[in-house]
């Protein structure tokens, strides 16, 4: 999720005030691709025994090159100087935040959060987060981020006998989802570094006077290497932090006792006596904006009653007699059975096997805790089976990846935070500048509800492609060739290219599979879209070309481990459901595209103008593979295909779309199963 990194140097380290001053920047510009809505820092300095806090709700880069950051600086570190040696320890946390919970705007929420006795940094979402606060009612909650309620329990436990690595171990033991941490103490001289999924990692050097952490250990490879920093520390060493591992750090010697923090691992009793200085937290962060307004009820009810309901005038449209395509499908076509013209062409799925998918990935298997693949994990369900299949059936370990283009839904970060603290696997999400990425989406949305055309809605969704860009580059990165995807063929929506008025090719092997011919049909289609609604030409323009590229040109030497094991829906849900307390949307039944903030939008705009959606692909391919029936397909979609409000609404809300303005423009559009516009006619 989030960044966080730190800093600590003792007393007569062979570091200047500059030196310093360089590598805690460059730490927040590499950190920054993990989360750019916030930054912020928390110095602790030894020579006046304060801990100052700055934090800003602008991306690390602004927050390094504004004056008061400058300023917070110098004063909060420079003291700890003498010529081009510390005079002084200091240990600096910081943390580059991409927002789960707890809007930016209320600065309160931003990183390091600030509690009584203690200022600390958190990566990693914690799910149980309202069961934890009914539990704990005597701790008095100030904020809606979760981070506060990790350190005030850390906190709470120390004030009776247990020591610090005990209080750490016992939450740890509490929660559910993911979380690495850095405490620092007004009344202890040691800092608390803990993970329990492994996105960790830590520097030092031979003379043992430097400590710096990261989330990633690319950001410390890139650190050394931007920073020539061997030539200023001398020969340096970069160590994982396991899962299930801490580190209670002195701060003055800089000499570390290791704990455990997994609940199956077994407690190591440390102890540490209190210091007695007092330290003052100084926190110049922008004055708090307080929580957020409460959701207003007679204008969610008026906004869901504009929802139309042709659910009648859907089912009495012609459908294929074996599958559930309509007639307003693209292409489709029937025989005198009623059969379509899909269902004569579909040839089913063959998987490789087991065997053969052990055999893919033995040659890569490492014994020595290092990552031996990447599993690419969206937060939705197939990407999640993939991860637990790949740690407990196959013993690989890998690590997870996530592009978070501004679309993730809450839901879906909850559930990789599950996945992710439960295998113990370190999630590596790389962060777009979300902001302007939905800001894209708006400008597209609203050109779109100009002139409205089915073919141009894959627009909306043109940010995420670069999905596939940095896959490659942490490919080539972590220099392993094997990157793990779970593409779930009986997706495949050949609907979405044939409303641009391009006929399926029968037997691709992916949904982004075209033709060069298709290729540029596509481009002609899109080409004079754009010259009939200008309003396509903005800002998005980048977003959309590099989406192209990515999807239909770019190489994708990936592994699909769907392509060697049956996909079974009830096996799928029941791992996640019943091993991993897998989080369900309240808005749906399904358990499909609940992680995915665009899904909702898009299919009531499909739905409800041609009368289908991506239900009624997915389900009949099921149909056509012999693992559901036709009547009980056909109920399934009548239920998932109900418009689903809450998402809408975040949707419209998230992105700043005028909600009635859009869901009027929507509703106005003739229905294909209404007006004769069929795709054939």
């Amino acid at each position: 999720m989030c960044g966080i990194f730190g800093l600590l140097a003792k007393e007569g380290a062979s570091l200047s005030y500059k030196d310093a001053s360089s590598i805690t920047n460059t730490l927040f510009q590499l950190s920054e691709s993990r989360g750019k809505e916030s930054a912020g820092l928390a110095i602790k300095n030894s020579c006046n025994n304060t801990i100052g806090v700055l934090k800003e709700s602008v991306p690390a880069s602004a927050l390094v090159k504004s004056n008061a950051y400058g300023t917070f600086f110098r004063n909060n570190l420079q003291s700890c100087f003498n010529s081009n040696k510390v005079a002084t320890h200091f240990s600096i946390i910081a943390h580059a935040r991409l927002v789960t919970n707890g809007t930016q705007d209320d600065n309160a929420n931003n990183q390091p959060v600030i509690v009584k006795g203690a200022v600390g940094v958190h990566n990693g979402i914690i799910c149980n987060i309202e069961e934890l606060w009914q539990e704990h009612q005597a701790l008095d909650r100030k904020y809606e981020v979760d981070t506060e309620l990790l350190i005030k329990l850390v906190r709470s436990k120390i004030k009776g006998e247990t020591p610090v690595n005990e209080a750490v171990e016992q939450v740890f033991d509490e929660i559910e989802g993911t979380a690495s941490t850095a405490i620092l103490f007004e009344d202890y001289n040691h800092m608390a570094l803990a993970t329990n999924c492994g996105s960790l990692y830590c520097l030092t050097n031979a003379k043992k006077d430097v400590f710096i952490f990261s989330s990633e250990k690319l950001i410390l490879d890139d650190l050394v290497e931007k920073l020539s920093l061997e030539s200023v520390l001398g020969k340096v060493t970069i160590d994982w932090v396991p899962p299930g591992r801490g580190y209670l750090l002195d701060e003055a010697t800089l000499e570390y006792q290791e704990f455990n923090v997994h609940p199956d691992l077994p407690v190591v009793p440390l102890q540490i006596e209190a210091t007695d200085a007092k330290y003052i937290i100084a926190d110049h962060s922008s004055k708090s904006k307080g929580q957020p307004a409460t959701l207003n009820t007679k204008a969610d009810a008026y906004y869901e009653s504009m929802f139309e309901d042709n659910v009648e005038a859907i089912n009495n449209l012609k459908r294929c007699s074996r599958c559930l395509l309509p007639e307003t499908f693209p292409f489709i076509e029937y025989d005198q059975e009623g059969v379509c013209s899909y269902c004569h062409s579909y040839e089913k799925l063959e998987f490789k096997g087991v065997e053969a998918l052990k055999a893919a990935v033995a040659p890569h298997r490492k014994n020595n805790g290092e990552p031996d693949c990447i599993v690419t994990l969206s937060g939705g369900r197939d990407s999640c089976y993939v991860l637990h299949y790949f740690v407990n059936e196959l013993g690989m370990n890998p690590v997870s990846y996530t592009y978070d283009w501004g679309m993730v839904t809450d839901l879906a970060r909850r559930n990789q935070a599950r996945m992710c603290g439960k295998l113990g696997v370190e999630h590596i999400v790389i962060s777009a500048d979300i902001n302007k990425k939905r800001s894209n989406i708006r400008k597209n949305v609203n050109a779109w509800l100009k002139r409205p055309s089915l073919g141009t809605i894959p627009l909306f969704m043109a940010g995420d492609k670069q999905y596939f860009y940095y896959a490659n580059m942490l490919q080539k990165r972590y220099k392993t060739p094997l990157v793990i995807m779970g593409e779930n063929m009986l997706e495949t929506t050949n609907f979405k290219s044939g409303f641009c008025g391009i006929r399926p090719k029968f037997g691709t092997d992916h949904t982004f599979s075209l033709s060069s011919k298709d290729k540029m049909k596509m481009l002609w289609f899109y080409g004079k879209e754009y010259i009939f609604n200008p309003s396509y030409l903005n800002s998005s323009m980048y977003d959309t070309m590099h989406a192209f590229f990515t999807y239909y040109f770019l190489d994708k030497n990936h592994l699909n481990m769907f392509d060697f094991i049956h996909w079974d829906e009830k096996t799928v849900e029941d791992t996640l459901l019943g091993g991993y307390n897998w989080e369900l949307s309240p808005d749906t039944t399904t358990t499909w595209r609940i992680g995915d903030g665009t899904a909702a939008f898009y299919n009531y705009i499909y739905y409800n103008v041609a009368g289908f959606s991506e239900f009624d692909t997915f389900r009949s391919n099921q149909i056509r593979e012999g693992v559901l029936d036709r009547e009980e397909a056909l109920r399934l979609v009548n239920q998932e295909n109900r418009p689903r409000y809450e998402s809408f609404k975040w949707y419209c809300d998230t992105v700043g779309l005028d909600m009635e303005k859009t869901i009027k423009t929507i509703n106005e559009i003739p229905k294909m199963y209404k007006s004769g516009l069929l795709i054939n006619a």
